[in-house]
């Protein structure tokens, strides 16, 4: 398993993550054949595998050929669930954004005006292969306006402008009712990354953090960059690595005891070799500078995972 995103009912944690089959030797292939799991837990550690949650669609769909990373919030007693997709039509170069919906986390219907967030050519990049291979619109991060007003979904894209090498931006949509959406500009503009990977805004105390991640040579960093909102303004400048060696697209969640805990997966060895597991929850405090600091405890003894 590699990326994933949690959605809490107050008394469990469903995660909801990507996977591949590890018989196909290559960790690259995976994310050709990317389906969602999901797992539930009460405790963040030990976990029970359920049947899948998705499944790329159907031959001749825009998502017939991989999902990717997504995001869940609940609205008016049903979960939504945002999903990125790719087409075999395509080759996979082309991203989406789709929609699928829950009264219980467990069975999911897609949306029938899938896909309900497509990227945008007055900010955005489009598919240029000569500039880079695909058109990055993908992660969406959905949650609740703090005023009450619609909602705010930040997305992995690239800016249309500036050095290949740098485009990375967090691309920008707003809604009303979690079905129509308007694409606007981007909400942290490209100078820094080619990628900002699997976005995520979390309050800490009074403090709020842009978490995302950028990966190098199949390695990669969890970032943390501290901001006055959940909108921003972002200083990348003032970004810092969140996380180990092996930590990728980490995440923080509530746990039940009201503190924050930091979870991700654990992506390559330093021989290269990949893991692709979840980690063990680190309890996260602030220092001194503001920075997150990980506080990472002994490994439980036993683990209970059944399938």
């Amino acid at each position: 398993m590699w990326d994933f995103w949690i959605a809490d009912t107050g008394t469990e944690f469903h995660a909801f993550f990507l996977q591949a089959p590890r018989s196909r030797n290559d960790p690259d292939l995976r994310h050709e054949h990317a389906t969602v799991g999901h797992a539930v837990s009460i405790d963040l550690v030990d976990w029970d595998v359920l049947p899948d949650a998705l499944l790329p669609g159907p031959r001749g769909a825009w998502d017939d050929r991989a999902i990717w990373t997504g995001s869940v919030v609940e609205s008016g007693g049903l979960w939504h669930l945002f999903y990125t997709g790719t087409s075999l039509a395509e080759g996979g170069s082309v991203q989406r954004i789709g929609l699928a919906i829950s009264r219980d986390l467990y069975s999911w219907s897609r949306h029938p005006d899938n896909p309900i967030i497509q990227s945008d050519g007055r900010w955005y990049e489009q598919l240029d292969p000569a500039v880079w291979p695909h058109l990055a619109w993908r992660d969406p991060w959905v949650f609740p306006d703090e005023s009450g007003n619609g909602w705010h979904a930040l997305i992995t894209a690239r800016g249309n402008s500036g050095p290949s090498s740098r485009r990375g931006v967090l691309g920008y949509a707003r809604s009303e009712d979690l079905i129509h959406w308007t694409i606007e500009p981007p909400v942290a503009n490209p100078g820094l990354f080619h990628h900002l990977e699997v976005p995520q805004v979390f309050q800490v105390r009074d403090r709020w953090y842009l978490i995302f991640s950028v990966d190098h040579r199949g390695g990669g960093v969890t970032y943390a960059c501290p901001a006055s909102s959940p909108l921003g303004p972002f200083d990348f400048a003032n970004s810092f690595p969140l996380g180990g060696e092996y930590d990728y697209s980490g995440r923080l969640v509530t746990a039940r005891d009201g503190r924050p805990r930091f979870l991700a997966f654990l992506n390559t060895r330093s021989d290269g070799s990949f893991i692709g597991e979840l980690s063990d929850p680190a309890d996260v405090d602030i220092d001194s500078a503001g920075h997150l600091v990980l506080r990472r405890g002994t490994p439980a003894a036993t683990r209970s995972v059944s399938t």
